[in-house]
């Protein structure tokens, strides 16, 4: 969590965000206040400090926040606990966390922000909140329809980011360029693994990094050097580089990135131990002690680091190990074979050689066991070295637990060379820490980049499932006097949907909006007025994220800024009405819309008497015509049709309603005109309001509005081929790569004799911790899992990474590998599904599912048409 530090100058507010794990800080500078408190909700600090600039607000007035700006501000920091500072912001606060965190004043801290003249204001709190990237009780979660639900944790708070804070242009259209790609990828793709970047940061500066941590750093390393390895992923990896630095603050050389990365992951795979079989990495084991005592006293350094590094720590730890058996033999056997031999079946006493785990300790053990000696009988000379077995302060353990000096003296070294083995390693695996170290931006780089590409990856699929498009991203031009860029003035929304709706489901209402200038909109109650809004903030907000829209198809100016008012609540603590509490959000819309902003206010000026609020409302419109922003401004003040105004961009648009049996019901269309039914007295009944009620209010509205009671509407005058030809840092073919093969030719060659053209199927494989790539989603596949025990397992599916998903989280196939085809159907994958399951068997390959091959018949057709098996091309 980072230390943060608010103060206030001309330009606006300024956060800064100290993160002393890091020794890094970011700085925003000119943020309104409703984006100031939208990056405070959304993140957690370690402390607060608040400069002085803050109490001198516009009104003059020593209460912050009690007139005009500041209000929300002041209501989001008083919950907190805070720290009041002066002089220079940042200096100064750079010099608190150092007293903080007990730093030296040599300690230097990097600025990671990257400068950006064009990027679009972050997010205002209520825009952030109603179109739920902020999750806001009832309202529809934006986040949770952008990315799979397996996909959580870093991946969706980068996102978010995303969405609050939206990129500059250039990056967006990296950003989208880079989706594109990942949705027709046809090679599989790795698993992206993620790493938290402060923690990597912190365990290796601290030493304290183990070796799982070390695998999963190795795990990101060998991530990146897979994309860079396949000729598809390569260029995906060429144009994640600039939103990372974007994401961290660092700039780093393509070609010096891949380096370091071989680099870092070649020194950790010389260190730590990734061959479970290596004989070294398994615990002693001897006959004449329990397993278990060897476990637990050696797994904690046991394949760890590669034997060749602590070869005579395991010496010594194998030769004290085959002491302590021999010490447990000669000194426990003859005493057990005794009791044995001179005891009844039923009832005597009972001897056995247990492990004591509590003590970490290895003794005889005996029930109703008593050390009688008898001259001249077996064990004797044992049973008179038997004495009480002691814990570590000495006191008696039990009366049934015994042991010998012999035995003690051998379990001591035993126990030391077990120590000296684990400290080696541990030390060892320090000094594998202050060597990355060196590379810690490299690691810090490579672990947000896996991030963001699984964050990337994982929108892509989604929206190919939900079936989104690719918005034409337009960029406005910065120079001044400049023309603007064809379409930089116009947003045009084909098909579009609300964002919370499953379009391949069908139940989506479609509306084309073609927007040029400022919509002033009209409908009845339940109309789908707010829906609309809602939905176009979405569109447009993942447009210039670089992101897919739910639409058929759309053009999106890269605005400045996007703003969405919606309904609006009083704040007690600030002492606020709903009123007050939405002029203060319309003042701050009105005072940021430029002609290169989107703005979206519902049912303006909702919360005070009809004559004045639409009066407001009339001025608000015709100030945000003025500014030539593109947007919508609804209403039920029809009033606001009889007004002077000045306006001279405005379009009238409504929701549609239709007659259906006498009654009025709403289409959820965007059309033209201007719709004066609002369907209040439906909606009340529908709502379960009394009849009565209703009546009542009805004669009432005929006898004051008698002319105006009928509804009325007035019209006004790629896909890339996977050549692998790239041959850098090529591995040598293994045995396994060669039996994978030898598999592929022997689906390909089943499924091609039922085939016209047989040359068009392709085997394609996933390996053990790949995932399928996004061109497979909601296509039906063919796939055989290559199990860890060497066995098969033939199945179908219509979602190829869900099942993978699935059979990886069964115990012991977790490092399975597949192999797929994508076919036409679901009725042709279970077709060959079982040819493949009756032939492989017949070619003696080892099937764990072989009785699913008696389930269907495959059929008699001497062959099938290419259009039936789709290979990935």
């Amino acid at each position: 969590m980072p230390v943060v530090g608010i103060s206030r100058s001309a330009r606006g507010y300024c956060m800064i965000s100290i993160f002393e794990t890091m020794k890094a800080y970011s700085l925003d500078d000119g943020l309104t206040e409703e984006a100031l408190v939208t990056k405070l909700r959304t993140r957690r600090c370690h402390h607060l400090f608040l400069h002085a600039s803050l109490r001198h607000n516009a009104s003059g007035t020593c209460r912050w926040g009690e007139f005009g700006e500041g209000g929300l501000l002041w209501g989001e920091c008083s919950s907190r606990n805070f720290e009041w500072f002066e002089g220079d912001t940042l200096s100064e606060l750079l010099s608190r966390v150092k007293d903080v965190y007990g730093l030296d004043d040599e300690v230097s801290f990097r600025n990671v922000n990257v400068p950006s003249k064009n990027r679009p204001r972050p997010l205002h709190l209520g825009t952030a909140t109603q179109i739920g990237a902020l999750p806001t009780e009832g309202i529809p979660c934006l986040l949770k329809v952008l990315l799979p639900s397996t996909c959580s944790g870093l991946p969706s708070l980068y996102v978010r980011d995303l969405l609050l804070n939206p990129p500059a242009y250039d990056i967006a259209l990296k950003i989208q360029e880079t989706c594109k790609l990942m949705s027709t990828v046809t090679c599989s793709i790795p698993e992206f693994t993620c790493v938290s970047s402060a923690k990597l940061v912190k365990l290796l500066e601290q030493r304290e990094a183990n070796y799982i941590e070390f695998c999963r750093i190795k795990n990101v390393l060998d991530d990146v050097l897979h994309m860079h390895r396949h000729a598809e992923l390569v260029e995906i990896l060429k144009l994640l580089m600039d939103p990372t630095w974007v994401a961290t603050g660092l700039k780093i050389d393509f070609d010096t990135f891949v380096n370091e990365c071989h680099w870092a992951s070649d020194t950790i795979g010389e260190m730590i131990s990734l061959d479970e079989n290596e004989s070294h990495q398994n615990v002693s084991k001897c006959d004449n002690v329990p397993n278990e005592f060897f476990y637990d006293m050696e797994s904690s350094w046991r394949g760890r680091v590669k034997g060749i590094h602590i070869e005579e720590e395991i010496t010594q730890v194998e030769k004290s190990a085959e002491a302590l058996s021999l010490a447990v033999a000669e000194d426990f056997h003859p005493i057990i074979s005794r009791i044995k031999a001179t005891t009844a079946s039923l009832g005597g006493p009972k001897g056995e050689i247990a492990y004591a785990r509590e003590h970490e300790s290895v003794w005889f053990k005996g029930k109703r066991f008593t050390p009688s000696i008898w001259a001249g009988t077996a064990g004797e000379d044992q049973i008179k070295q038997l004495k009480p077995a002691l814990d570590s302060k000495g006191k008696k353990v039990g009366e049934e637990w015994f042991t010998t000096p012999k035995v003690e003296i051998a379990l001591v070294r035993y126990h030391e060379a077990s120590e000296n083995a684990k400290a080696r390693v541990l030390e060892l695996l320090r000094e594998l820490s202050v060597k990355l170290q060196t590379k810690i931006n490299v690691l810090v780089f490579a672990s947000m980049l896996l991030v963001i590409s699984k964050a990337l990856f994982s929108h892509a699929c989604e929206g190919r499932r939900r079936k989104w498009v690719f918005p034409t991203l337009v960029g406005f031009s910065l120079d001044e006097g400049a023309k603007p860029l064809d379409g930089a003035s116009r947003m045009k929304l084909t098909g579009l949907s609300p964002y919370w709706f499953d379009v391949s489901s069908g139940t989506a209402v479609h509306n084309t909006v073609d927007m040029q200038s400022l919509f002033l909109l009209t409908g009845p109650n339940g109309g789908g007025k707010s829906s609309l809004l809602r939905s176009i903030c979405a569109a447009a907000l993942l447009g210039i994220s670089g992101l897919m829209v739910p639409a058929e198809s759309a053009c999106i100016p890269h605005f400045d800024s996007i703003m969405l008012h919606m309904k609006s609540y009083d704040s007690p603590v600030d002492g606020k009405s709903s009123f007050q509490v939405e002029m203060s959000e319309i003042r701050s819309i009105v005072s940021q819309a430029t002609s290169r902003s989107l703005v979206l206010i519902d049912e303006i000026c909702r919360g005070t008497e009809t004559a004045k609020g639409t009066c407001i409302a009339g001025s608000v419109v015709e100030s945000l015509d003025t500014s030539g922003c593109l947007g919508i401004v609804s209403t039920h003040l029809h009033g606001i049709f009889s007004l002077p105004l000045t306006a001279k961009n405005i379009t009238y648009k409504a929701m549609g309603a239709e007659n259906v049996e006498g009654q009025t019901k709403p289409t959820w269309k965007l059309t033209d005109g201007v719709c004066r039914e609002s369907l209040a007295f439906e909606t009340a009944k529908r709502e379960g309001v009394p009849e009565s009620v209703i009546q009542r209010a009805e004669a009432l509205y005929l006898s004051v509005y008698a002319k105006d009671a009928s509804a009325e509407v007035v019209k006004p005058d790629q896909i890339i081929t996977s050549s692998n030809n790239d041959q850098q840092i090529q591995k040598p073919v293994s045995s396994e790569r060669s039996l994978e093969k030898d598999l592929a030719k022997a689906i390909v060659k089943i499924c091609g004799k039922k085939m016209i053209e047989p040359e068009a199927i392709e085997c394609l494989s996933i390996g053990a911790r790949e995932l399928p790539p996004p061109s497979t989603v909601g296509s039906s596949c063919v796939y055989v899992m290559r199990r860890p025990d060497k066995r098969l397992y033939i199945g179908q599916t219509d979602d190829l990474e869900g099942r993978i998903r699935a059979h990886r989280a069964k115990e012991g196939l977790q490092g399975s590998s597949f192999l797929y085809l994508m076919v036409q159907g679901k009725s042709m994958a279970c077709q060959l599904e079982t040819l493949l399951i009756n032939q492989l068997h017949e070619q003696g390959y080892s099937l764990a599912n072989l009785a699913d091959g008696k389930h269907r018949n495959f059929g008699t057709s001497s062959s099938l048409s290419t259009s039936d098996v789709v290979s990935i091309l």
